[in-house]
């Protein structure tokens, strides 16, 4: 089959004031930025707009360390829905440059199953990830500017500073640094470090955000560090607030672009779900849901995190109702994964892998049960996919009673979405819906990581040193106490260690920090050797990508 550049080049990408008629966006709602994309400056409070629309969420079983097509599949069911004649928009996450010149290298898709342009998706798009830097790093710089002017007795005990710097890049040698060294001029000499944008609570907070003025109390909120009696200092106290909206106002604004097949596509924000939330933006969703009859959006990971997240965090503000279906996407490869083949073999025959490793889908399909809605499988066809496997995959849903189908979106498109979006429809009609969360907010915060520890990750129990604890109970102490958790770890396994594939039981999760997210509205729970600045691996992706003497790009998938 073609390079996914090649099959994109031959098609005939629509101006963007066709695509927004399409999606029923008036023109003059339009920022161009270009031929092909523009930001969407709807005229009233987007969370003011009549929902009409039903929300389809796409998830996965535990991936590969390439991933197993869970944006491919949202965006080969939007189209597919599309020939079934049902309006259809995608929203989906911007990719960060972290990944793309990492280990996964692009998100736009692949195959039939695209995004476009992909090149400008893929780098800068229009600002947004860049816009979240500066707005997070203005405020690290206004900390620290009040640590030089204030002193030690200061508004901020410089010993308890708990906000730090990011960059939109893989970068592991920046995870712990020391900053104000070489004299007072220099400012406080204090430890610290960088986290990727991805994982900054400003990115968060624009993601969860339904209007303008959300968004700034929510940056407002940000707790930065204590004062010298141990109380919480916020953003707004050393009146950061205020600039830092003005760098990220036209970034709150929702960017438009295509499918390969014409299907409208909002593409806003870019969490990832392991140290994260995990989901495109509550605006660009909400406005989806105003304007076409089915929205498709995906969360990142597998169901134990992106969409534990987009339960437990994201419909908790109200701003999105809980989703009609999930899609739970699942590939051989994977499965043989989990079934105990080496990752350089899960290519090969092996249909007792297959069956071995479904033991890791079937948690998945669980945890979906758990939250009350209907779902459908979704097997992401491969081209070296054999029918004997892919028998065996059928016959092991149908024991399970899961509803299944095959997409074969990569390869055909929309058209190889039919079945799966047919079976969607058929779960929303016929299968119970009865969606709740999976915790109440007002459980304890150690009883709120138990319950997804034990209920979606299938741990016995959970384990943290005494000093995590303490701050677990401090948090409370303060205040914090109401709030939900997302919890960050490894997305390679449901437990908190890589090496543990298939479905392990009877471990313990082990919690080895905690930090609070007040402005974005959780408390993010750190387990096993998670980081929140990842590094690159030792070929990166980076070192296939070039650009020719014409301009043109090459390398970036």
């Amino acid at each position: 089959m073609p390079q996914d550049r090649e099959i994109a080049s031959k098609v005939s990408i629509k101006p963007v004031e066709e695509i927004a008629e399409r999606a029923g966006i008036p023109l003059e709602c339009l920022e161009k930025y270009g031929l092909y994309k523009a930001k969407v400056i709807w005229p009233e409070p987007i969370k003011t707009l009549p929902q009409r629309g039903k929300l389809i969420l796409v998830t996965a079983m535990t991936p590969t360390p390439a991933g197993e097509g869970k944006t491919t599949t949202a965006i080969g069911l939007a189209d597919a829905f599309g020939r079934l004649g049902k309006k259809a928009v995608v929203a989906l996450r911007e990719p960060s440059l972290g990944p793309v010149f990492g280990m996964k290298g692009g998100a736009t898709g692949g195959g039939m199953a695209q995004v476009v342009p992909a090149d400008d998706i893929n780098l800068h798009f229009t600002g947004d990830i860049h816009a979240v830097t500066s707005a997070h790093n203005l405020l690290a710089a206004m900390v620290d500017n009040r640590l030089h002017f204030d002193g030690v007795c200061g508004l901020i005990d410089c010993r308890t500073v708990t906000w730090k710097r990011v960059m939109d890049m893989d970068d592991r040698v920046l995870r712990s640094i020391v900053v104000g060294i070489g004299g007072p001029l220099q400012g406080i000499a204090r430890e610290t470090g960088f986290e990727i944008t991805a994982a900054s609570e400003v990115m968060a907070i624009l993601c969860l955000s339904a209007d303008l003025r959300e968004l700034k109390e929510r940056l407002g909120n940000i707790v930065v560090g204590y004062d010298t009696e141990g109380k919480p200092v916020f953003a707004r106290q050393i009146k950061a607030g205020g600039a830092m909206s003005a760098l990220l106002r036209n970034a709150l604004h929702p960017n438009l672009v295509q499918t390969l097949e014409g299907t409208p596509s909002l593409i806003h924000g870019g969490p990832f779900a392991n140290i994260a939330h995990g989901t495109s933006s509550v605006i660009a969703t909400r406005l989806g849901l105003g304007l076409a009859d089915f929205v498709v959006t995906e969360t990142g990971f597998a169901s134990d995190l992106g969409a534990e997240k987009f339960f437990d965090i994201v419909v908790r503000t109200g701003h999105i109702p809980p989703p009609d279906a999930c899609v739970l996407v699942a590939t051989l490869r994977a499965l043989k994964l989990h079934g105990g083949v080496m990752l350089k073999d899960v290519r090969e025959e092996n249909q007792e892998a297959v069956e071995r490793g479904f033991a890791n889908l079937e948690k998945h399909m669980e945890n979906l049960r758990t939250f009350g809605l209907p779902s459908v499988v979704a097997l992401n066809r491969f081209p070296d996919d054999t029918d004997g496997e892919i028998k065996v995959f059928f016959e092991l849903c149908r024991k399970a009673s899961a509803r299944a189908a095959l997409s074969d979106v990569y390869s055909q498109g929309g058209r190889g979405g039919e079945e799966l979006a047919r079976e969607i429809l058929a779960a929303i009609q016929q299968d119970k819906r009865d969606f709740q969360f999976l915790y109440p907010l007002d459980l304890p915060l150690l009883d709120k990581i138990e319950a997804v520890a034990r209920k979606i990750y299938g741990a016995a129990s959970i384990a943290m040193e005494g000093k995590t604890r303490r701050k677990i109970l401090r948090l409370e102490k303060d205040g914090f106490g109401g709030l939900p958790v997302c919890i960050a770890k490894t997305q390679y396994s449901l437990s908190d260690d890589d090496e543990a594939l298939g479905r392990p039981q009877g471990f313990t999760l082990i919690v080895t920090d905690v930090s609070l997210s007040a402005g974005a509205g959780f408390v993010v729970v750190y387990c096993g050797d998670i980081m929140t600045m990842p590094g690159l691996p030792n070929s990166p992706s980076a070192e296939k990508v070039d650009v020719t003497e014409d301009g043109e790009i090459t390398g970036l998938t």
